[in-house]
């Protein structure tokens, strides 16, 4: 395929040749390989969008049209029919341009292969397999072991292998269990066929969440048992009703009785999402599982949930509730329900829960999904391997000499131009030093904050590398400029070019630390924060081209050279480079790219931290001040002594008198003035 002068693809089919019917349709690569599968309820409307000038598309989509190189589609009769249709050929094909599912970990199932002669129950991982009944998944293989040790109890179907089951029959002797009444022994004739599979599929009738017709029945055996005096019957049958029991409190009751539904939630970000799902039979959560997709085309939670779905319930052998709890409803959300009814071949409810026993669970949900997304993601970061492909990456994309091995971040936070501040975070090696992390004021020409974001990127980045020309670079021992040249930015005097610590940090000479009147002389000194003495390879500003043009003017001043500058955009995650017209387009797996994001997202975190720390330490001083005759050291007395302004009101005029200064009349006066602000 050849793009023509406008950059459109030559193989555009004409409008009038595309049906307007529902149906199917494929993008395939030069070498005839299927890259992308879609489905719409209009063709004609659906493909021509792909077909318009490329610069209005999404990177994702725009990367997906310029690797094609033909295009076609199948007709069908329903927009059912195209939902199913399109799920058998994303599983058929596997195109690179779909969302694809992965599991986050491998969960292990309870089965029973009740295609087997002499059914048996079993852990089992991977496929599943057309045949058997699989219950979980369970979050660990001891869990089903230990349920399954229960009911054996009162339904003892055999768990032996099928070697182990014939050397049994040949020998006509029972293994272990048999012996002791945890399996019915069908390999030497204890129980005939029929029987043995009865206990099997009455054994998948209580996992399913039939429990209390069991225990029904096994409490009326009991009764009869010690009716008729006979009482070691009785007791066991007693021990039997126990072990059911025991497996049934196991999982608590999370929705009413009798309710089978299964609850989904997502946790993502611009990159990544993460799916868990709880599956509750008879009221109790019955099992887990989870999944991690990468996000490589432009597709919100309807568009997840609708393929998450289509991986859920396409497997041969899943079983559909009634039920089906959603954080989003796919666009086609009818479509959806009938594919389930006709796979469950009854009536299935999808919905997103709004209230109730119902919400609260979805909530327990996207708490687990939101942690299974942070442990992806600190696993990813961890590895040596793609840390270091990550490095590479962005030395590529960047035009780097070297690869970055020391990344700094900063970000603004403020409340509409209050209590303004800024951080540093440093990444080294594609890991976070939070040692090394930085905080600083805004202070501004006047003292009273940067008149917008740019002008405040200005100030913490001249204050932050005016240190590093005053000391050079520790690593190796050169200066950036002349030594008169570092001293030249009056934005950096008194000893004040330098941050407040972060994690683990200390505080510069001159510097301010919150509580601190002054944490400025010889100590501070002797702890100057070494991360101002090492040079970074690249400095990553959170925002677009002004941002970027922001911090570029601010070393420029300066007359720093050899720092690479970046700016991450957070609505297209675009690259924005000084002095570029247009932004660099990383693509969406890269893990470049993903590290420019985390650290974009730490330096967020970092300053949203602290300018809350600043706007509640400002609100307590701001009430605190408002009471007659109560000075500053006072004030933090009791600020150390109560630990926060609200237990300050809640105190009485009693507790108050207790800290060290106050007295029962200012006391008075302190309760009186913090009950009526």
């Amino acid at each position: 395929m050849t793009n023509g002068a406008d950059g459109r693809p030559d193989f555009r089919p004409k409008t009038g040749e595309i049906p307007t019917d529902p149906g199917v349709y494929r993008w395939r690569d030069a070498e005839g390989r299927v890259i992308y599968v879609g489905k719409a309820k209009n063709l004609r409307n659906r493909l021509t969008n792909y077909f318009q000038d490329p610069s209005r598309l999404h990177p994702r989509t725009r990367q997906m049209v310029a690797t094609a190189h033909s295009l076609e589609w199948t007709v069908v009769q329903t927009d059912a029919e195209a939902f199913a249709l399109e799920y058998t050929w994303i599983k058929q094909f596997e195109p690179r341009f779909n969302i694809k599912y992965r599991d986050d970990k491998t969960y292990p199932y309870l089965a029973v292969t009740l295609a087997e002669t002499y059914p048996r129950a079993m852990v089992m991982r991977g496929a599943k397999k057309p045949g058997n009944r699989y219950f979980g998944p369970f979050a660990h293989a001891w869990a089903i072991r230990d349920t399954l040790d229960q009911l054996l109890r009162v339904f003892p179907i055999r768990t032996c292998s099928r070697g182990v089951f014939q050397r049994s029959g040949r020998a006509g002797r029972p293994c272990l269990l048999g012996y002791i009444d945890k399996c019915s022994a069908p390999c030497v004739g204890r129980i005939s066929e029929a029987d043995h599979r009865g206990l099997a599929e009455d054994l998948c009738a209580f996992l399913a969440g039939d429990t209390q017709r069991f225990l029904r029945r096994v409490r009326a055996e009991m009764r009869e048992a010690a009716a008729a005096e006979d009482y070691e019957r009785a007791a066991r049958l007693r021990d039997d009703a126990a072990a059911l029991e025991r497996v049934v409190e196991r999982n608590a009751i999370v929705l009413p009785g009798g309710t089978d539904a299964d609850v989904f939630a997502l946790a993502g970000d611009e990159l990544e999402a993460a799916a868990q799902v709880f599956f509750v039979r008879d009221g109790r959560v019955r099992g887990q599982r989870g999944w991690v997709v990468e996000k490589v085309e432009d597709i919100g939670d309807a568009g997840l949930v609708e393929q998450l779905l289509e991986t859920v319930y396409g497997e041969a052998a899943s079983e559909v509730p009634g039920e089906v709890l959603v954080p989003a409803l796919p666009a086609g959300a009818a479509d959806v329900e009938a594919w389930l009814e006709a796979k469950r071949g009854g009536r299935v409810s999808l919905r997103v829960p709004q209230r109730g026993a119902k919400k609260a669970i979805q909530d327990t949900v996207l708490k687990n999904a939101q942690q299974a997304l942070k442990l992806h993601k600190s696993r990813r970061s961890g590895d040596l391997t793609t840390r270091s492909q990550a490095l590479r990456e962005l030395q590529d994309y960047l035009g780097l000499d070297e690869a970055p091995l020391r990344i700094e971040s900063y970000d603004i936070s403020h409340t509409q131009g209050t209590n303004q501040v800024a951080s540093m975070v440093v990444f080294e090696d594609g890991l976070a030093r939070k040692a090394e992390y930085r905080r600083f004021r805004i202070r501004g020409e006047d003292g009273t904050g940067a008149r917008d974001d740019t002008a405040a990127m200005d100030e913490v980045l001249t204050r932050r590398f005016a240190r590093l020309l005053q000391t050079g670079d520790a690593s190796t021992g050169e200066s950036f400029v002349e030594p008169e040249a570092a001293t030249g930015s009056g934005r950096a005097e008194g000893g004040r070019a330098g941050g407040e610590p972060g994690a683990g940090g200390v505080v510069l000479a001159g510097e301010v630390r919150d509580g601190d009147e002054a944490a400025g002389g010889p100590a501070a000194d002797r702890k100057k924060a070494k991360s101002f003495h090492y040079r970074p390879n690249l400095v990553v500003v959170d925002g677009g081209l002004p941002q970027v043009n922001a911090a570029a003017r601010a070393l420029a001043a300066l007359g720093v050279e050899n720092v690479a500058l970046a700016g991450l955009a957070k609505r297209l995650e675009e690259v924005w480079l000084p002095g570029e017209d247009f932004p660099v387009i990383l693509p969406r797996a890269s893990q470049g790219l993903y590290l420019l994001q985390r650290v974009r997202d730490e330096a967020h975190r970092f300053a949203i931290t602290y300018h809350r720390q600043r706007r509640a330490k400002s609100m307590t001083a701001s009430a605190l001040d408002a009471v007659p005759g109560l000075g500053p050291a006072r004030g933090a007395d009791l600020m150390k002594h109560f630990g926060s302004l609200k237990k300050i009101r809640a105190a009485t005029e009693e507790q108050l008198a207790e800290v060290k200064g106050i007295g029962p009349a200012l006391a008075k006066t302190i309760h009186a003035t913090l009950a009526q602000a």
